[in-house]
């Protein structure tokens, strides 16, 4: 693969951290990769060095000759006097930008629900970050650097995202550089992953799913110091060899490996144990909404919805922006405060919204808290240190069966013993995040609302929290559009689609197809879109959208029936192949252990066979590879 940029022995300080130190890294052609690692350890900055926006202390950043690089930052730069129209599209006129199938994909992907003529002033900070991310994509790049593209984008949103990114530059042409926390993603869309740390960068091949398996095993060689991050690193990885159904199209081998690391680790959650504690807290009435119905002015925003949530229960809420999700959630908690059955006509959903149906049951044993997408309760704590807050609050908190102080919570959440003398206000984004679901676990709520929880964590601290989560015993309800985050603490998943809710057997992919269907063939708005060529798009969109995410490959790859049968039992034939050559090596191993170590032609003989037998494995592997990747498309 060519090579298009890199970076030769860069090294750069603060006063208070040294960031990197004699780095040396490149980026080819085809390339797809994530940085992922700690907030704080430098992943924005490495972003900002690769693309120019920066400059090392010493060292330098190459790049190849006429290759063109766009940067989405984190803080979209915009003219707020500048229209959503003209901030994509800029003068170009009409028939030129319209008749570009990637520009109508990009508008109907990102911009679909924004007034073309609105300025940018006048949108919400995600609504600008998507028309900063919209400008940029609909411009021909070689190389593409993003800080946390997903932010602000729905289920449908990101998934959209990964479609185009696959699909923009040819299998090997094009770079990809992003910075993202949204694990899903990274499995969707990389082809390698960077991990940021203690002034270095370490390289692993593949997306999130290949970057654990790699590190539990490097983990597992290093010291004792390192036992606590192997161990919860081993639990993800239990969970995706046991979880999702869509991590199955991994590489076999790969999967076997994956399969003996976690072979003596339990379930992420013992199910049952957790439910009977529930109920013992709970009893056997949780929450009831029974049939409700929610209008907004003439519009019904739904209707006749039924959704029964007992004690144990761990739900994700699925919806398009604006379906509904948070007006739910808002009548379910005004019916808690109130306790008891709710008539329809008792609450208020806000914001001008009536409910014309239906009441809310809530069990007289509940006591409901929300982590919100806000920190504003710990305005109040600013000036405190966290040792003093946390310690005004409860002195033990269980565990499953540990009890754990609030200094031992907040260290299992990614605080160091320095930073609990910290000053509330200065702790970063994602510290506070953390503190704040310490605070809510600390009252022991026995059913907890989560509205956006994974916003400003790293990947770490998100598999911290899921730790915490899955020893928690109580009612989970959880509204997120990071998918793997919400089938990774879920067991059930429901959605609001055309003003009903749906249960979701199917999980996420069911509801990407579900969703997609129901807009199918629905008018486009004439006022939001810049032309009818663009809504022509979307309806196909949609369908295809709704296709790839669960759709088979061979459409995606172009083969035909009797191409896709020869390609499936090559591949079985392959699986047979390289299971003979691993016993073969197996053999091998036990031959050369067994042999007399002071007969140099035998093990010169033995040596040369193993290496003969490895190189045949690697081929067959690699065989492997391709001809699973033509048939997942």
């Amino acid at each position: 693969m060519a090579h298009l940029l890199g970076a030769e022995h860069i090294s750069l300080s603060y006063p208070t951290k040294d960031v990197f130190d004699d780095l040396s890294l490149g980026l080819a052609e085809g390339q797809r990769i994530g940085i992922v690692g700690r907030n704080g350890d430098g992943k924005t900055t490495l972003l900002r060095l690769l693309a120019g926006e920066m400059q090392p202390d010493t060292g330098r950043v190459t790049r190849r000759g006429g290759i063109t690089v766009g940067v989405l930052a984190q803080t979209p730069d915009l003219d707020p006097d500048e229209t959503v129209g003209h901030a994509v599209v800029g003068d170009l006129p009409e028939h030129e930008w319209a008749s570009q199938p990637r520009v109508r994909d990009v508008l109907q992907g990102l911009l679909g629900d924004l007034d073309w003529h609105a300025t940018t002033g006048a949108l919400s900070g995600g609504q600008r970050r998507r028309v900063a991310l919209a400008a940029l994509l609909r411009q021909d790049w070689d190389v593409l650097f993003l800080d946390e593209p997903t932010n602000h984008l729905d289920v449908e949103g990101i998934t959209w995202l990964a479609r185009h990114l696959k699909q923009r530059w040819p299998k090997n042409a094009g770079g990809l550089v992003m910075v993202t926390h949204d694990r899903w993603f990274l499995d969707a869309v990389c082809t390698d992953t960077w991990e940021v740390h203690d002034g270095t960068v370490e390289p692993f091949e593949g997306g999130y799913a290949a970057y654990i398996l790699q590190r539990v095993e490097r983990d597992r060689q290093a010291a004792a110091v390192e036992a606590k991050r192997q161990n919860l690193m081993r639990k993800e990885l239990a969970w995706l060899g046991r979880g999702a159904p869509a991590r199955s199209s991994k590489p076999k081998f790969r999967i076997e490996a994956a399969n003996e690391l976690i072979a003596d680790v339990p379930p992420v959650r013992d199910r049952v144990r957790l439910q009977s504690m529930a109920t013992s807290r709970l009893g056997k009435d949780v929450i009831d909404v029974l049939g409700v119905t929610v209008q907004y002015d003439e519009h019904v925003l739904m209707h006749d919805v039924e959704w029964r949530i007992g004690p144990g229960d761990r739900l994700g809420l699925l919806g398009a922006n604006g379906a509904g999700k948070s007006t739910l959630l808002s009548l379910i908690k005004e019916a808690s405060a109130k306790a008891g059955s709710t008539q329809a006509a008792q609450l208020d959903a806000g914001d001008g919204t009536a409910v014309t149906a239906g009441r809310i049951k809530v069990g007289k044993t509940v006591k409901l808290a929300e982590l919100t997408q806000e920190l504003h309760e710990l305005d109040a704590v600013n000036d405190d240190r966290v040792r003093e807050v946390i310690g005004r609050v409860r002195t033990t908190y269980k565990v499953g069966d540990e009890d754990l102080s609030p200094s031992q919570m907040l260290e299992r959440l990614g605080f160091s013993s320095v930073q609990l003398s910290t000053p509330v206000r200065d702790l970063s984004g994602g510290q506070r995040r953390r503190l704040q679901l310490l605070l809510t676990l600390l009252d022991e709520p026995n059913v907890l609302v989560l509205d956006e929880p994974t916003n400003d964590l790293d990947t770490d601290m998100l598999a911290a929290m899921e730790d915490v989560l899955d020893a928690w015993p109580g009612t989970l309800i959880v509204v997120s559009h990071d998918r793997y985050f919400l089938e990774r603490v879920t067991d059930d998943q429901y959605a609001l689609i055309g003003g009903t809710l749906r249960h979701l057997p199917g999980g996420v992919d069911e509801f990407l197809r579900l969703d997609a269907a129901a807009h199918e063939g629905s008018p486009a708005d004439a006022d939001k879109t810049p032309s009818s060529s663009r809504a022509a798009s979307g309806a196909g969109y949609a369908a295809s959208a709704a296709s790839g995410a669960g759709a088979s490959g061979a459409s995606a790859a172009g083969l035909s029936g009797a191409e896709r049968r020869a390609a499936e039992k090559r591949l079985q034939a392959l699986e047979r192949k390289l299971a003979k050559a691993r016993d073969a090596l197996t053999k091998v191993d036990a031959d050369l252990a067994a042999a007399d170590q002071s007969d140099f032609e035998g093990l010169s003989k033995i040596d040369a066979l193993r290496r003969s037998t490895s190189g045949e494995i690697d081929e067959l592997e690699a065989e492997w590879l391709d001809l699973a990747e033509q048939l997942e498309g």
